[in-house]
């Protein structure tokens, strides 16, 4: 059983929309980067939403999320797991993120996206109280993973984006 750490949170001081992936997969870890799947649906939807070319170099993706005050982090801290499906995480090694701490340094956080299933039972498991104190919007949204098939591509974007409009309003 492989033991997997989460990365540190891609975030700059004044964001506004906190996205919560579970933990990163395999191609993700290799590289270091939120969202390295290439069949990832993240970047293309977020790439649309802002007007950003979804095949930019990584630092370049990031520098456009942070100039839309987006954040990038993951509700768990470390697991095992093997492989890169969140249903292999095995539960009773699961360590969250101090995401409340977290939040409490990032006061303009207004929405927090969860990205996928697991993403949003963690987190309403390990963090309740934030989605209940009305300060700060908590929605679950479809994975973007191609592991997700479920949903077609375009369904995900429009959710993704309504979302997004929340903030936006594009």
């Amino acid at each position: 059983m492989s033991l997997i750490q989460s990365f540190e949170p891609e975030a700059k001081s004044g964001a506004r929309v906190l996205v919560l992936g579970s933990i990163p997969g395999v191609a993700s870890l290799q590289a270091v980067q939120y969202y390295a799947h290439p069949r990832n649906a993240f970047w293309p939807i977020m790439g649309a939403y802002f007007q950003f070319n979804p095949t930019l170099a990584y630092e370049t993706r990031l520098a456009q999320l942070n100039r839309h005050q987006v954040a990038l982090w993951d509700v768990l801290q470390r697991c095992e797991r093997p492989g890169s499906l969140d249903s292999e995480i095995r539960t009773q090694t699961i360590q969250v993120n101090p995401i409340a701490d977290w939040l409490q340094s990032h006061p303009e956080v207004a929405l927090i996206l969860l990205n996928g299933g697991t993403a949003g039972r963690e987190f309403n498991k390990h963090f309740s109280g934030i989605s209940t104190q009305g300060e700060v919007s908590v929605l679950t949204l479809p994975s973007t993973s191609p592991a997700y098939a479920a949903m077609p591509f375009q369904k995900k974007l429009q959710r993704w984006h309504a979302a997004l409009d929340l903030v936006y309003r594009h």
